[in-house]
C-alpha cells in the first residue's frame, strides 16, 4: 500500500508540472513571449509553443486522470498516453536539435564545427525535454505491475 501511495504521488507531481508547463507554454505562444528560466527554454512559435503547449497540457491532464485508481488498468493506460504524449514532444524537440548542430551558420561552411555541433546540445531545453526522463518511470510501474498481476 505505501508503495501505491508513493506513486500516486509522484504521478500527481508530475502531473502538476506537466500541467504547469503545458499551461505555461500555450500562454508564451499566445502572449508571443519566448521565455527562458535558467535551464529552461519555453519558444513561442505556433507548433512548438501552440499545438506543442496543448499536448503538453493533455498529458499533464492525463497523468492526473490516472491516478484515481492506479492498480486498475484503464487508469494505468491514462498515465501511459501521458507519458506518450511527453515522448512524442520531447522525441520532436531532439529531433529539431539535432537537424539545427548538423548545418553550418549562414554564410559560414555546410557542415558545422565540432564546437558549433556540440553547443547545440547545451541548455536550454524545452520543458517536454526535461519531462522525458521523469516520465519514463511510468514503464516501470508498467512492468512492475504486469509481474505483479501475473503472479
Amino acid at each position: 500500500m505505501k508503495k501505491q501511495n508513493f506513486t500516486k504521488a509522484y504521478f500527481i507531481i508530475l502531473g502538476i508540472a506537466t500541467l504547469f508547463f503545458g499551461v505555461i507554454d500555450f500562454a508564451a505562444t499566445v502572449g508571443h513571449l519566448d521565455l527562458t528560466w535558467g535551464i529552461i527554454q519555453i519558444p513561442n512559435d505556433g507548433f512548438r509553443g501552440g499545438w506543442g503547449g496543448l499536448v503538453v497540457i493533455f498529458a499533464g491532464l492525463f497523468y492526473l486522470l490516472g491516478i484515481k485508481n492506479i492498480s486498475e488498468i484503464h487508469q494505468l493506460a491514462k498515465l501511459i498516453i501521458g507519458s506518450m504524449l511527453i515522448w512524442i514532444m520531447a522525441g520532436t524537440d531532439i529531433f529539431t536539435m539535432i537537424t539545427e548542430s548538423i548545418p553550418g551558420g549562414e554564410g559560414g561552411p555546410w557542415f558545422n564545427s565540432l564546437e558549433g555541433f556540440l553547443e547545440t546540445y547545451t541548455p536550454p531545453y524545452t520543458p517536454a525535454i526535461l519531462l522525458l526522463p521523469f516520465s519514463l518511470v511510468v514503464i516501470y510501474y508498467f512492468a512492475h505491475s504486469k509481474r505483479k498481476a501475473s503472479q
